[in-house]
This record gives C-alpha cells, sequence and structure tokens, in this order.
C-alpha cells in the first residue's frame, strides 16, 4: 500500500470490513469506517490512532454517504479506495407451503436496497471525490472494490433475495468500470465464500464446523485477514479491472 493511500470501508466496524480497516492501517494507508451509528465504529477508530476516524453512516442514505466522504476529505485530503463491504441476508424460502406464506417482499425488497442500491449509492458518490485525484503515470485515479457472494453463482435453498443481490453486484461490476474507465478509476468485486464473520458466528458451533469441511481446500473457514489481503492486493495492481474474484478454497456451494 502507498503510504498516505485514503481507503473508506462500508461495514467496517465488523468481519470482512474490520479486517480491511485494520489492515489498511497497518499498511500505512488512512481508513474511514462507515457503519451504522450502533456499530462499534467509535471504539475501533479510537483504538486505530489518528490514521483512522469513523464516519456513522447507512449507506442507503444519500445524506449520510455524502458526509462520510466529505469526512474523508476533511481529515485526510482526498479518497483513493472504497470498499463496500455493508450487507445483509435472510434465510427464506420463496414459499412456505407448510404454512402456506409467501416470501416477505418487505424482506425481499430490504436486501436488495442495502446490498445493490447501498453498494451503488457508496461507488456514484465516493468516484465524485476521487475524480478529483490527480492521476498517477498510468492514469489512475481511484479503485472501488465491491463484496459480493459465491452465492451471487452456487445460491442455496433460501437464498433467493441474498443471491439476486450479490448477483446484482457481480453483474455492475463491469459496467461500471466502463464508465469509469476514461477518468482511470477501477472497479473490482471479491465473491468471497464461507468466512468467519458475525454473520457465520451466529450458527452453532457443529453448523460451523460442518461448513468448514465443505470447503476443499484449505478445509476451513477463511480468516476475514484473507479477504483484506486480496483488497490491498487490488488496489495495488493496476491491471485487475472489471473482475469478480472467487475467494472461496474451491467450494461450489450444495442446494
Amino acid at each position: 500500500m502507498k503510504n498516505g493511500m485514503v481507503g473508506l470501508v462500508t461495514g467496517g466496524a465488523s468481519g470482512l470490513g474490520r479486517a480491511t480497516v485494520e489492515r489498511l492501517v497497518q499498511q500505512g494507508a488512512c481508513a474511514v469506517i462507515l457503519d451504522l451509528p450502533s456499530s462499534d465504529g467509535h471504539t475501533l477508530a479510537a483504538s486505530l490512532g489518528e490514521r483512522c476516524t469513523f464516519a456513522p453512516a447507512d449507506v442507503t442514505s444519500e445524506a449520510d454517504v455524502r458526509s462520510a466522504v466529505e469526512l474523508a476529505r476533511q481529515r485526510f485530503g482526498k479518497l483513493d479506495l472504497a470498499v463496500n463491504c455493508a450487507g445483509i441476508a435472510v434465510a427464506v424460502k420463496t414459499y412456505n407451503f407448510k404454512k402456506d406464506v409467501p416470501h416477505s417482499l418487505e424482506d425481499f425488497t430490504r436486501v436488495i436496497t442495502v446490498n445493490i442500491a447501498g453498494t451503488f449509492n457508496v461507488i456514484r458518490l465516493a468516484v465524485g471525490e476521487m475524480g478529483k485525484n490527480e492521476p498517477d503515470a498510468d492514469g489512475h485515479r481511484g479503485c472501488i472494490i465491491n463484496t459480493a457472494s459465491v452465492a451471487a453463482y452456487d445460491g442455496q435453498v433460501g437464498q433467493a433475495a441474498y443471491s439476486a443481490s450479490k448477483g446484482g453486484i457481480v453483474g455492475m461490476t463491469l459496467p461500471i468500470a466502463r464508465d469509469l474507465a476514461p477518468m482511470g478509476i477501477r472497479v473490482v468485486t471479491i465473491a468471497p465464500g464461507l468466512f468467519a464473520t458475525p454473520l457465520l458466528a451466529g450458527l452453532p458451533e457443529k453448523v460451523q464446523s460442518f461448513l468448514a469441511r465443505q470447503v476443499p481446500f484449505p478445509s476451513r473457514l477463511g480468516d476475514p485477514a484473507e479477504f483484506a489481503h486480496l483488497v490491498t492486493s487490488l488496489a495495488e495492481n493496476p491491471m485487475i479491472n472489471g473482475e469478480v474474484i472467487r475467494l472461496d478454497g474451491a467450494i461450489r456451494m450444495q442446494p
């Protein structure tokens, strides 16, 4: 990482986002944690020192995200990198035939709104700030890294909303990369497999070890630090653009 690089990380107070924030700061960059006011963002930022700050925000709010981008500029002078890790999930079948109840449309819409519209909201506002950067010798001004999921490809029973939302992130990667190419801003998406995040930590220990055994190699849950490692590698490699990378130990999810 270039010293002085400035990154904004959504969902930055826990899980994959938190590991990304920690690595950015450890590598000499500055980080803005964008997470909900109820998150641990404030405590985390304080523990990481003056190269980290917290922007309490909801990714679906234009005003919240604008003020987070503004905070990056005010505190650190610019914005080079935006990493979208904020996301939610529900696990509900399309129709419950035992109870004669369809999947809640409200739940479906909420997942789509947070995961797709929230990601896009951050991208569209972050790149406005990145466009003000002086390009390097290669013409590079900034980088966007999104989080999809292997569920975009191998969605399981009960994952209609989640898979649709992650498929949406996969689908918009290339067109946004093309939109931003003339400004030298790259767009890359990571599709993680099973990682040891708060989303999975809520599951019983037996279920977690069962899931870990489904991963061919390494046969374990991913460490969020490994996700963060890929984020910094992508930020450093200017040729990777418009691509989705599976980070999953070769897993292909069963139904």
